[in-house]
């Protein structure tokens, strides 16, 4: 019976030990699984990058000075560089004459290209930099207030300047052909404004003359880079076909809206500019029978602009209408999104007329019409044309009593433009 008992004490512990004494190590050891990883960011939102492209007078020009002699006595001959525009205090008298001499061009008529006065070097500065054209004056003189407002709407949309905000400006008295690198540079931009904001399209954003470059510029892209590369354009007072104020400069001059300033005198290099040839009325939108300009004993249609000149006795203005003229006369669409915002229902120079028949020298009249104060109706509406020929969206908005300056501003224009950039 105790042997019994002793092998029942024996066994209860032997299977005891099996089942909790830890030697040998039989137990199994779950490994702790590591945390999931966080999720992803969200992706960044595509913010479609901006350029500016400014019009006649939009951009910064510097110079520098080796000169021989110079028109006045007050004139620098020798200079490094400084700002030739725009600088207020070189326009007024006598600091104008020696500007006059500084900015103008001369046509050479073998090469169908103009160059700088000799002993003047000019450059166009900030390329790529919205500030030089959101105002281009240096100075910040509110006299130089350009694409400023716009900018701003566009920071208060989360945009940064230099990272999606971008300036294109180009040497503005020169006309398309003598500004190919700008078109090459140009779309060097638009690639690096994408790729540096998450592979987004580019919106342009175009005042005046900046519209038919803008135009230009995208007629010569394949529609394949336009899809990717390419949002939208947003036109200001396009100066599509041109503007009746060009033959107003070749006539009398322009004194850009100041009373300080005199017309007669800034013609002298206003004329000089192969720009002012190329915003010469359009015959896709003017008929040959039009009249530009009459005397008392005659008319001077369209299709007579060569005499006009000749009569102006300034042959070289219609050499550069030459040289321009099939830019002018390729009027086929973008191909892209376009929203065509300008003024309407200003009194806006339509013909001139002259009370003599000499007219090298004299002021004509002025016979207004309808337009933004500087562009013609026709013109500015001329995009109107695409909606029924592209396959892209175009949009039209007129501005009733907004001049070809203030819709950069303008209340409407700035809410018109916030909306479309906040659409993807």
């Amino acid at each position: 019976m105790r042997l019994q008992t002793g092998l029942l004490v024996i066994f209860l512990c032997v299977n005891y030990s099996q089942a909790f004494w830890p030697w040998p190590f039989t137990k199994t050891h779950k490994h702790r699984q590591d945390p999931p990883p966080p999720p992803p960011p969200p992706p960044e939102p595509k913010i479609s990058p901006v350029i500016f492209v400014p019009g006649d007078g939009g951009c910064q020009i510097d110079a520098r000075l080796n000169k021989s002699d110079t028109p006045h006595y007050i004139c620098e001959k020798t200079h490094d560089w400084y700002t030739l525009w725009l600088d207020v205090e070189e326009l007024v008298i006598p600091m104008v004459y020696c500007w006059i001499d500084n900015v103008k061009l001369y046509y050479d008529k073998a090469t169908r290209t103009t160059h700088n006065t000799p002993g003047v070097e000019t450059r166009v500065p900030g390329w790529g930099n919205p500030e030089v054209v959101e105002n281009i004056a240096p100075s910040k003189n509110s006299a130089g207030v350009y694409f400023r407002d716009i900018a701003n709407v566009l920071i208060e949309l989360g945009y940064e300047r230099k990272k999606n905000i971008f300036g294109a400006p180009y040497d503005f008295r020169k006309a398309p052909d003598e500004n190919k690198q700008f078109f090459i540079d140009l779309k060097e931009l638009v690639e690096d404004a994408y790729e540096r904001n998450n592979q987004s399209a580019v919106t342009f954003i175009s005042h005046s003359m900046g519209s038919p470059m803008t135009l230009i510029f995208l007629q010569q892209q394949t529609a394949d880079w336009k899809s990717k590369y390419i949002r939208r354009q947003i036109s200001l007072a396009g100066a599509w076909a041109g503007s009746m104020k060009a033959v107003k400069v070749f006539a009398m001059g322009d004194d850009l809206d100041s009373f300080a300033l005199i017309a007669s005198i800034l013609k002298q290099e206003q004329i000089t500019h192969p720009s002012s040839a190329w915003l010469l009325p359009s015959p896709l939108f003017w008929k040959p029978t039009e009249v530009l300009a009459s005397t008392p004993s005659r008319n001077y249609t369209m299709s007579q602009m060569k005499e006009f000149f000749q009569d102006l006795d300034y042959m070289t203005g219609w050499e550069m209408r030459k040289d321009t003229l099939p830019y002018s006369e390729n009027f086929s669409p973008p191909e892209v999104e376009l929203h065509c915002l300008y003024g309407d229902g200003l009194p806006t120079v339509e013909s001139l007329q002259y009370k003599k028949d000499d007219i090298a020298n004299t002021t004509p009249n002025l016979v207004m019409g309808i337009g933004d104060g500087t562009v013609n109706q026709r013109s500015l509406r001329a995009c109107q044309h695409w909606s029924g020929y592209s396959s892209s969206e175009v949009n039209t908005l007129a501005l009733q009593g907004v001049d070809h300056m203030k819709i950069l501003s303008n209340s409407d224009a700035l809410r018109y433009i916030r909306t479309v950039m906040k659409q993807p």
